[in-house]
């Protein structure tokens, strides 16, 4: 049984019949966890929200003991502390094994963690993940890169990750990424190397979303995706903010490429 008054954060969190418990921002901590924990109430639940709670250490550790939701499908944990360590405690949980979605956007996990995410058999079910605003550097890109433990990734999500021309080189090589939907790479000092990379990846070409922008691509690296075979099935592309010249722009807009697009941002 748990604690009354956690059942009632529980059951006015509780949302669209029972499917998603919204604890994000409630102050949540190690007693709320452990209360959790102990909870056998909770196996409808496919969505757990628990952004915004300062969560790192021993909290995670306790999270990564739940077993009262063996339904759950999405966890969103954007926004708290967790580091390197937290990282491998969670790779190696049973609470993940159903996972198509996990959030990590702001957090602290190096590459160390994400190396440990990349080789997790617990995440075979993943399907998008989210690694914004994290320091995984160029090492923890190629982690992923040379990952085969997520084969049903669709949505990779690396913006303001520091990963450079070195990880996004190691994404576009990757065998292991061909059935990948939707890139996000905005914010990580991407140069005419990476993008380059991209626009000649013989695995990327079933990616239908593709967002660089905000990135340090000039005139070859523009005209390069404007030239791409490999973005046949893109369907939209987010790349403002670099420095690509008008007349390359101009020709970019003009481009097949262009012309198959429904989405085409570009300042």
């Amino acid at each position: 049984m748990i604690d009354a008054s956690f059942e009632q954060t529980i059951s006015a969190n509780l949302v669209d019949n029972g499917k998603l418990l919204d604890l994000e921002d409630k102050s949540i901590g190690i007693e709320e966890l452990r209360l959790l924990a102990a909870s056998d109430e909770l196996s409808g639940v496919k969505q757990l929200y628990l952004s915004q709670n300062q969560l790192c250490g021993e909290a995670i550790e306790i999270l990564c003991q739940v077993k009262c939701l063996p339904g759950l499908t999405s966890l969103y944990l954007n926004h708290n502390i967790i580091g390197d360590e937290e990282a491998k405690s969670l790779a190696g949980s049973d609470l993940l094994k159903n996972l198509k979605c996990i959030m990590f956007e702001a957090n602290n996990l190096g590459p160390a963690g994400v190396a440990a995410l990349a080789e997790s058999p617990n995440l075979k079910n993943l399907e998008i993940i989210f690694l914004d605003s994290n320091p995984i550097g160029p090492e923890g890109a190629r982690a992923i890169a040379a990952s085969d433990k997520w084969p049903n990734l669709k949505a990779l999500h690396l913006d303001s990750s520091g990963i450079g021309d070195e990880g996004i080189e190691a994404l576009a090589a990757s065998k292991y990424l061909g059935d990948l939907e939707k890139l996000y790479l905005c914010s990580n000092k991407m140069g005419n190397a990476g993008a380059i990379a991209l626009a000649n990846s013989p695995y990327l070409k079933n990616l239908s979303a593709l967002s660089i922008w905000r990135n340090e691509i000039r005139d070859e690296g523009g005209q390069a995706i404007a030239d791409s075979q490999t973005f046949m099935n893109l369907d939209r592309l987010y790349m403002s903010l670099n420095f690509i010249e008008r007349p390359i722009r101009k020709a970019i807009r003009g481009s097949e490429l262009a012309k198959r697009l429904t989405t085409l941002v570009m300042d």
